[in-house]
């Protein structure tokens, strides 16, 4: 529990909601009327963000009737995106009690709670019945999960046969250990990057097939270019995750943009089934 609430600091130890408020009011939205583009640069926490969602979601079989599992969602960015997109019911589950808070208060915002339930808890230990839901995803979240073969246990359990399951990560790579500070990490600590093959063998182990990894790498390096080639030119947006990761952010910027580069880190997307 002490890794878990460690982790859960890492990402946020203040009050969310009243920061995303205020960058939102720089950015001249509106509260009340609020949609989901609004939103986009700062609720989809995460690598590449928005377009990350979108890329995901492309290669998805969501329906209509599907209830789906968002684990380690965050501020409910995604969640809220499949919700509108597919019109789907989402539930969305992460360990960060400021995020949790901030996720509710927006899905009220943007008038999606119908849609979309955010819970507090861990993606290690389900608080869901088996076979509970049609499809999961998780994105960006693996890196800090200690017990990788358990997160993937739990995520099949809720599985209905035949459903889904998507991950986006930073894989390790094969020339070494990565610089510090990066997003989900200020030092290694709390970090527990994984080669995409072992992770591979996690997901077979406990029960997932059909395993497609695209290897997603150059679309990372290239967005983290931009975003240090904006902050450079004195041109970063009023809203962005920036806002979320404080003063550290270029240095985590670069050093993400440079483990890529360098091999260190491997960014994959990985979709895969439970069996029918």
């Amino acid at each position: 529990m002490q890794n878990e609430q460690a982790i859960a600091d890492h990402w946020a130890k203040d009050d969310v909601y009243p920061l995303i408020l205020s960058a939102l009011k720089k950015a001249g939205r509106s509260l009340e009327a609020l949609t989901i583009e609004d939103l986009a640069p700062i609720d989809h926490f995460h690598a590449r963000g928005y377009p990350a969602t979108v890329d995901l979601a492309d290669q998805l079989p969501v329906e209509a009737y599907h209830h789906i599992l968002d684990i380690g969602c965050g501020l409910g960015g995604p969640a809220r995106y499949f919700a509108s997109r597919f019109n789907c019911r989402v539930t969305g589950i992460d360990i960060t009690p400021p995020f949790v808070e901030a996720a509710r208060k927006l899905t009220a915002l943007i008038r999606l709670h119908d849609q979309v339930t955010i819970e507090q808890g861990d993606g290690q230990h389900l608080p869901y019945p088996k076979d509970a839901f049609d499809g999961a995803y998780t994105q960006h979240v693996t890196m800090n999960v200690a017990d990788r073969p358990q997160f993937f246990a739990e995520a099949y359990r809720v599985l209905k046969p035949g459903a889904f399951f998507a991950l986006t990560e930073h894989g390790l790579g094969p020339v070494g250990n990565p610089h510090h500070p990066v997003p989900w990490s200020n030092d290694g600590s709390g970090a527990y990057l994984m080669a995409p093959g072992e992770t591979r063998t996690h997901l077979e182990a406990v029960g997932f097939e059909n395993i497609l990894i695209e290897h997603t790498g150059e679309k990372y390096l290239a967005a983290y270019r931009r975003a240090i080639e904006l902050t450079e030119q004195g041109a970063v947006p009023p809203l962005g995750i920036h806002i979320l990761m404080g003063e550290t952010a270029p240095e985590k910027t670069h050093n993400a943009a440079r483990n890529i580069a360098e091999d260190r880190t491997h960014p994959v997307q990985i979709i895969c089934r439970k069996p029918s």
